[in-house]
């Protein structure tokens, strides 16, 4: 199994980090996004379990070896590395590399299940420590990491986001 832990000496690439997702995307199929997902989520596979461990591992490496956020814009590394399909169970997967800053503001149609993976200790996206964030169906944010550095992992259903349009700076106040 290429999806087992990466200090055993397994690659991790694309095909294998998509296995590894899949696991999740399996588990999670038609659950209705909220708060009992993410209660679910933070117990079964939380900071600290062994897939959390798998994916941060896999997150990081990815990162490193450029397959992961591999754009950059407004301070933040992001990128799309799975499109929803039938193998990822209707979800996409995007990952985000952020510093103590706030991102663009958008709407989850389908909601948004977050995997925060602090990089600095006490990191925290949208005041949440490491684990698990789970958005319904019509939420909104702007996601925001604060004191220190995190990878955050998003599972969007159907790869549906609506990013908010940008104010204008010469909107009246």
């Amino acid at each position: 199994m290429q999806f087992v832990a990466l200090a055993q000496g397994f690659m991790m690439d694309v095909s294998a980090f998509q296995q590894l997702v899949s696991r999740i995307t399996e588990e999670i199929d038609g659950i209705p996004l909220g708060s009992a997902l993410e209660s679910h989520l933070n117990a079964q596979h939380g900071a600290g379990s062994e897939l959390y461990e798998q994916l941060v591992e896999a997150c990081k490496t990815g990162v490193r070896e450029g397959w992961l956020c591999n754009r950059e814009g407004g301070g933040i590394r992001y990128g799309r590395v799975l499109k929803a399909t039938e193998a990822t169970h209707g979800f996409s997967v995007d990952v985000v590399d952020m510093q103590d800053i706030a991102g663009p503001h958008h709407v989850h149609p389908n909601g948004e299940i977050d995997l925060i993976m602090p990089l600095t200790a006490d990191a925290c996206f949208d005041g949440r420590p490491a684990g698990w964030c789970v958005y319904e169906a019509g939420s909104a944010h702007a996601p925001t990491v604060t004191r220190g550095r995190a990878l955050v992992l998003y599972l969007l259903p159907q790869g549906a986001i609506q990013f908010s349009p940008v104010a204008s700076a010469t909107a009246a106040a």
